[in-house]
């Protein structure tokens, strides 16, 4: 994902420099080339030769090293950087940066980056508050730079409060926002719609399906990562909530109805992956209710159809995607929805295929569109949605 990508770790005087060493590993797992900068204070928490072990790169400390080819090494650096995340960022460090001290390797080569630069403060919370770490940290804004809000929680120094840096996870997926894909969907706005739906039958019962909305979900995070304005309507799941994403939980098809609805006009791409329960209980009268406590045997009748709503009312411009998982003639059913709910394009897959369907993290799928049909080998959901978005752009 993040090959021939080059990404600048600058590590500063906190206990939570540790951490970083396990952000290289994730980052060079997805074939980044990562190279760490450390203040000399850093060195004292971690070991360079635990980064150039991680990265298979020198580690920059100080700026006057002549053990390197002959360049301006933190002028070169800069220019061929395409993000540079400061984790942790001391206090010292950040109020350097933003009232322009350079005095070292690391921070003469952040003020040399014209890329985008990602602070995650690390700090005991009393130093965190401190009216004059928040000027700085506002005036780092003000000049273009990203601030990680710190986690709270127990901190190294026995404090509870905000100051603790975030998870490797969170780090990560500020950088793949940042450089994973081509920003060609900034100024779209894309609905997604993921996960079950739940129809309750008493108290205790409901009606529901074995989607985990991973799909949904994946396709909601790759759309963000190309700068679009993502919203998921999303039904109850135990799969993480995709980051930097509008999410609005709900439980009934009828819920997802209303929020879809009251969303639609606005998006320019919609793309409905959620499994919606079919049924519902049908509205029979108290009496019928009391003669048929403890049976299952409950009247039903079909929920709302989200996405033939979507079809008979789309505006000018619009597109839509739907999935259609089926256990037998697939394509000619998928093509059936297709034509009846006037949408642009059917995903279908054969919920019978091993590494298709749900609870899976791969999917088989097929793209149906008016004039075309692409049959997708196994892969996973990740590389799914990232064919659904690249067919959907074409």
């Amino acid at each position: 994902m993040l090959k021939n990508k080059n990404v600048v770790l600058a590590v500063t005087g906190s206990i939570a420099a540790y951490k970083i060493a396990n952000l290289a590993s994730m980052l060079k797992k997805l074939h980044a080339n990562i190279t760490v900068l450390m203040t000399q204070n850093a060195t004292n928490f971690i070991n360079p030769i635990t980064f150039e072990t991680l990265t298979g790169n020198k580690c920059l400390i100080d700026t006057f090293d002549r053990n390197f080819q002959y360049s301006v090494e933190h002028v070169s650096l800069a220019k061929s950087t395409d993000v540079v995340l400061i984790a942790p960022a001391s206090a010292n460090v950040i109020g350097k940066i933003a009232n322009g001290i350079a005095d070292d390797m690391l921070t003469t080569t952040v003020m040399a980056c014209t890329c985008k630069k990602i602070v995650a403060p690390a700090m005991n919370t009393h130093m965190y508050e401190n009216p004059i770490v928040q000027d700085n940290i506002k005036k780092l804004q003000h000049y273009g730079y990203e601030v990680i809000t710190p986690d709270t929680g127990y901190l190294a120094c026995g404090d509870i409060g905000p100051g603790k840096m975030p998870s490797e996870q969170v780090l990560l997926e500020y950088i793949l926002r940042e450089v994973a894909y081509e920003k060609d969907m900034i100024g779209k706005k894309v609905l997604v719609t993921a996960g079950p739906t739940r129809e309750k039958l008493d108290p205790v019962r409901y009606i529901t399906n074995h989607s985990t909305g991973k799909m949904g979900y994946a396709i909601a995070k790759h759309c963000m990562q190309r700068g679009a304005e993502v919203t998921l309507v999303t039904g109850k799941t135990d799969t993480p909530k995709p980051p930097f994403v509008k999410v609005v939980e709900i439980m009934s098809a009828q819920d997802m109805f209303e929020a879809v609805k009251e969303r639609s006009q606005e998006q320019d791409i919609i793309i409905k992956a959620a499994a919606v329960a079919d049924y519902r209980p049908a509205q029979v009268s108290e009496e019928k209710v009391k003669k048929k406590d403890g049976d299952l045997s409950i009247p039903l009748e079909r929920t709302v159809d989200i996405l033939q709503y979507l079809g008979d009312n789309r505006r000018e411009g619009q597109y839509l995607c739907g999935f259609s998982m089926e256990t037998e003639n697939m394509l000619e059913n998928s093509r059936a929805k297709l034509e009846k709910k006037h949408v642009d394009m059917i995903v279908a897959n054969n919920l019978k295929q091993e590494g298709a369907g749900f609870g899976t993290d791969t999917n088989i799928v097929t793209l149906i569109t008016k004039d075309n049909m692409k049959e997708l080998p196994i892969m996973t959901k990740e590389e799914v949605a990232k064919q659904i978005i690249d067919a959907i752009l074409a």
